[in-house]
């Protein structure tokens, strides 16, 4: 776990917030408007994973969705109304993205705690995605997480011909393809992957972030303003 924390240590996406004209990526932005922004960010996200263990799957997943789709602003949150059709019922998304519960509940705890509107909804779900990745619960063990398998077992596997879906095996069918290689380093290299994915979900929060003017905080997530 130590080794992830400290590969995702710049895996702050902050800050998409749109109302402020010099506003930038930077992971400090909150510092002074809401210091305890982030740490009610995660204490929640904790909560949800520790509730349901795939909420960190979830959340993770739903800001790639929300990032792939005219970049990371907090759209797909959004729900449909009689004269605006939004992301959320797309044919990708409708009835498989989740965790919008948990971000509602972030939402509101994070207005109440900051006084305001002052952290927006893109932020929340970069945020909440960041830390489902390495959330952990210093007060209870459970025999079942002890078990849980590093994540190089996903490589492991492949270079093994046990990968779990056919479409995961097409990385690596022991024919020399483009990947193969790659495959196998990181099933060998667990810290490489872990470093090469921070990058990676970094550049992705980078697509497109609305700031400056060309955005608002919203209040409710789920509407447009």
């Amino acid at each position: 776990m130590a080794i992830l924390q400290a590969s995702f240590k710049f895996f702050l996406l902050v800050s998409f917030v749109e109302s402020i004209a010099f506003a930038e990526l930077t992971p400090d932005f909150y510092d002074e408007v809401c210091p305890e922004a982030l740490d009610v960010i995660k204490e929640i996200v904790e909560e949800a994973i520790a509730a349901e263990p795939r909420m960190g799957a979830s959340l993770l997943r739903l800001h790639f969705h929300d990032c792939f789709v005219n970049g990371c602003d907090g759209s797909i949150l959004l729900d449909d109304t009689p004269t605006f059709t939004g992301e959320k019922t797309a044919g990708p998304n409708n009835n498989s993205v989740r965790g919008y519960d948990v971000i509602d509940q972030i939402k509101m705890e994070v207005n109440t705690f900051c006084l305001g509107n002052v952290v927006s909804c893109a932020d929340i779900v970069a945020v909440a995605a960041r830390d489902s990745v390495f959330a952990e619960d210093h007060t209870t063990k459970s025999s079942s997480a002890a078990e849980t398998p590093p994540p190089r077992g996903y490589y492991s596997n492949l270079v093994q011909m046990r990968g779990l879906l056919h479409a995961d095996q097409e990385l690596f069918k022991g024919d020399g393809g483009d990947v193969e290689d790659l495959v196998q380093f990181y099933s060998e290299n667990v810290d490489e992957f872990w470093g090469d994915f921070g990058d990676a979900m970094i550049r992705m929060g980078n697509l497109s972030p609305l700031m400056g003017e060309d955005g608002v905080i919203r209040e409710n997530c789920r509407l447009t303003s």
